[in-house]
């Protein structure tokens, strides 16, 4: 098969989930590389060390490496901060894939960042490249507006990489439909590939997570997971919680998963600390509960215990916590944003509701408390709709058959430059001899005749 170099600048596959800037794309690069492995491929993920005691090289599955690449310091820099880096981020890609037999076949960069080091090492080696953006810093400013701490010109960066990929990889319609209206890109360039699952770490086990998490089984309990950032819309769940109370009548369980471990020992970014606020002010201390991130292994007894699970963010490119509450039988409640838009099916999986709406949310939490057989009927059928879209394998099926064109592509691309170039040389010595009066040869594309 192929021999992959994957470049995920800031999102390691190591990293501990819930950490900072550990999110979707840290759980896409490492399920993508796992399953490409098991579909024949050789995969290298580079990635920028951020710690002193990394080793350069580490064998992490079978047929897996992850390289941390030497660029700025050893020590956490925010991705916002990490653009001057990846000049010598690149500087070390070329000469670590100089070294390689054999060579990368083909590199998939994950993020703007990762797009201009992959757009050097095609330059230097050849080696095409795909990219999948993940976020768009256009889309971002218009959600975030002053909030947003990238430099200006990843705009620009992004655009010319739509322009200059060998070919890009959306996440969703919405992803594509904002390349193609913001920054002008070509639709005949971008494939869209959703995120996934892993059916071997995600089921539904409502019968045993209730009693596992030590939950009663009387309980509304609504779930929400992911990052602790601004963006992701946090506040409007517990504000939505609140609201189900006073408006409805109803005294919801919330369980918050993320952020530090353990909540106030004294690791607590500003957003946990913000939202525990929050909750403080709205006197929903004893209905909200803050857990800490969770290892991916325990995940399944959490989105299973849920009678709900809610996002609301104001921006998500994909979002694949929604589809890991479907493969767990749970109905989704989300913010119609992004990628939500594409999985969540409104009145078939779940519900999408707009952003930073608490009143809209608390309607739908009542609905699907009221109605217990509703909420049974669009778990089974999220259940349905994940395992036949949105599997890793899948996922992975159909990036490999994009990589595989591109390659193919490319080579013929070569083969017809080398073509040209023979056939040029034989015009060339073929002019000559004319004018020397010298009789005139047969060429053929191997050579002289």
């Amino acid at each position: 098969m192929l021999k992959i170099a994957i470049i995920s600048d800031h999102a390691s596959p190591l990293a501990a989930p819930g950490s900072i800037d550990c999110g979707g794309q840290n759980v896409y690069v490492a399920h993508l590389a796992c399953q490409l492995a098991r579909l024949g491929c050789a995969v290298d993920i580079f990635t920028r060390r951020d710690s002193p005691g990394q080793a350069l090289l580490t064998h992490w599955q079978r047929n897996v490496r992850v390289i941390h690449v030497p660029a700025g310091p050893a020590s956490f820099i925010g991705k916002e901060d990490m653009l001057p880096h990846m000049a010598q981020f690149a500087r070390f890609v070329i000469g670590f894939a100089r070294d390689q037999r054999p060579r990368y076949d083909i590199v998939h960069a994950n993020f703007f960042m990762s797009g201009q080091v992959a757009q050097e090492v095609r330059r230097a080696l050849g080696i095409p490249y795909v990219i999948t953006f993940h976020a768009l810093g256009m889309v971002r400013r218009l959600a975030q507006r002053g909030a947003d701490g990238f430099p200006d010109e990843r705009v620009a960066i992004e655009r010319a990489l739509m322009g200059d990929a060998d070919r890009v990889i959306a996440e969703c319609r919405q992803d594509l439909q904002d390349m193609v209206r913001l920054y002008g890109a070509r639709r005949a360039g971008i494939d869209i590939v959703p995120c996934g699952f892993d059916p071997l770490t995600l089921w539904p086990v409502r019968e045993r997570a209730r009693t596992r998490l030590g939950l009663a089984d009387d309980e509304f309990v609504v779930l929400q997971l992911g990052r602790m950032v601004p963006r992701k819309g946090i506040d409007t769940v517990i504000e939505g919680v609140a609201e189900l109370a006073s408006r409805h009548g109803v005294r919801a369980r919330l369980l918050v998963v993320g952020g530090a471990a353990p909540p106030g020992a004294g690791h607590d970014t500003a957003e946990l600390r913000a939202l525990m606020a929050l909750t403080a002010r709205l006197g929903l201390e004893r209905q909200v509960t803050f857990t800490g991130p969770k290892a991916p292994a325990e995940l399944r007894y959490w989105y299973s215990a849920a009678d709900v699970f809610v996002t609301t963010p104001w921006y998500e490119p994909f979002g694949i916590t929604p589809v890991e509450a479907m493969a767990c039988a749970t109905p989704v409640i989300g913010a119609a944003v992004g990628g939500i838009k594409s999985t969540v099916v409104d009145g078939r999986t779940g519900y999408l509701i707009a952003p930073r709406d608490p009143v809209q949310l608390a309607a739908r939490l009542h609905r699907l408390y009221a109605d217990p057989d509703l909420a049974r009927r669009l778990g089974k059928a999220g259940w349905r709709r994940a395992h036949r879209y949105y599997t890793w394998r899948g996922v992975a099926q159909r990036i490999l058959s994009i990589y595989e064109e591109v390659v193919a592509r490319t080579g013929r691309r070569a083969a017809h430059a080398v073509r040209s170039e023979q056939v040029g040389q034989a015009e060339q010595l073929v002019r000559q001899e004319e004018t020397a009066g010298a009789p005139v040869r047969e060429f053929t594309m191997g050579g002289a005749a």
